[in-house]
Parts: structure tokens; sequence; C-alpha cells
């Protein structure tokens, strides 16, 4: 495999560009192809949050090739978009170029890239990820939250199912960071409430459209995006 590409994730954080690691940007800037996610919405609008960051690195965009995605639970279609990338990267590596698949937010943390890895793992691939900055590790940055300390739990939980399920973490964790929010904000408003939890809700991080506050009168005024996340403790 030695005249075989090379493929690296990126991590770029969760949107502010200064918040890549200096081997990340050096990667992105040495590769042949950088490869990004996106969202493909049912009016067939294209955007990608991955794209936004790209734009400060000052790459050259013929090198720049987006990878589309439903945002839906069914995933045929992603599964089917995943595919073609995948073809089209082990097309790159069998042509021996430096190929970057970037990732906002941290690449092996709730990300697209995973999926593509499992492809790469099964065509023996050489892979090298490199990690990045979380949302929720923003988030608790900039509300000077203190996520652990000793031996003090935390929980991680996306798209929370039901108030039981958010009750029984606050039971065995000091701190539950929830993630993919948007269509459960009642559960875990319900909660909140009932355990007296303080909490920050944080959105669009490190983008100026950044929001965080700690009143839940404000929360409920908001359109909840999909980039945003709850920290809540006991």
């Amino acid at each position: 495999m030695a005249n075989k590409g090379h493929i690296t994730a990126v991590s770029l954080g969760p949107g502010d560009p200064d918040l890549i690691t200096v081997k990340g940007l050096n990667v992105l800037k040495k590769a042949d192809k950088v490869y990004f996610p996106g969202s493909l919405f049912s009016n067939g609008r294209k955007s990608s949050y991955s794209q936004d960051i790209l734009a400060h690195y000052n790459l050259d965009e013929a090198k720049c090739f987006g990878f589309y995605l439903e945002m839906s639970l069914d995933r045929a279609q992603a599964n089917t978009v995943y595919d073609e990338t995948f073809h089209l990267i082990q097309q790159d590596w069998n042509e021996g170029l430096k190929i970057a698949v970037v990732s906002e937010g941290d690449a092996s943390t709730y990300s697209s890239f995973s999926y593509l890895l499992e492809r790469f793992d099964q065509a023996e691939m050489s892979v090298d990820l490199i990690p990045g900055i979380t949302s929720y590790n923003l988030g608790a940055a900039v509300s000077r939250t203190i996520l652990g300390l000793q031996n003090e739990k935390m929980t991680i939980l996306p798209r929370v199912q039901s108030t039981e399920e958010l009750k029984e973490a606050m039971q065995f964790s000091k701190t539950v960071i929830l993630m993919k929010i948007r269509t459960v904000m009642g559960n875990i408003e319900s909660v909140i409430n009932e355990m007296k939890c303080s909490f920050v809700y944080c959105e669009r991080l490190g983008t100026e459209k950044e929001f965080i506050t700690s009143d839940w009168e404000e929360v409920k005024e908001r359109s909840i995006p999909y980039f945003s996340l709850i920290i809540v403790q006991k």
C-alpha cells in the first residue's frame, strides 16, 4: 500500500474557526481533496455548517467537495450518500491523494464521519483521526460551568426519550449534557422544574448567532435549532 493515499478525519470544533487544532489546520492546507458534510432540505436547499467554518481557512475551493444528508430518522438516503462518498474517496485514495474528511465538533462524537470510517475499515484503508473541541466543551467554557470534579459522574444523552430517562441520569450523575434537544424540550422542562436543577442552554456556539441563557422563560421563546444543547446539573 506504499503508493496508496491517506485519509485524515479533521475535527473542526463547534463553530469558531479558531478552535481547530494546529495539526488539523495543517492537514487541511496540505490535502489534495477536502470532503465536508452538509444538510439537504425537503425543498432542495443545501447548507453546510462545516463549509461555513472551512471558508475561513483560505483553502482552494476547487479541492472541497460536499456530501449532503437529509435531516431524517430514515437512514436510506444517508446510507446511499455515504456509499457514494466512500467510493469517491476510495478512488482518490487509490490515486495516492491526501484526503481530509472534516466534521464539526469532534470526529468521534455524533459525527457523520463515523459512518464513513466503518466503510474505510472494511476496505482496509489507512485513516487517522484528529480530535476536536465539542460543543459542550465550549458551552462549559463560555458559561464557566465545571463539568466534573474528582469522582463526579457526567452523562451525555442525545434526544432524551422520556422524563424517566432524564431523572435516572440525574440521580447518578452530577452533570447531564443533553444533545439533539429540539423535539424533546417538554421532557427536559418537566424534569428541570420538578428536580429544581440548574442549567445552561446554548445554541450555535462559536458563531455570530451564539446564544446562551439560564432563564427557561427565554428558552421557551426560542426556535430551537439543531445546533443546540443544555448542560443540566443538580
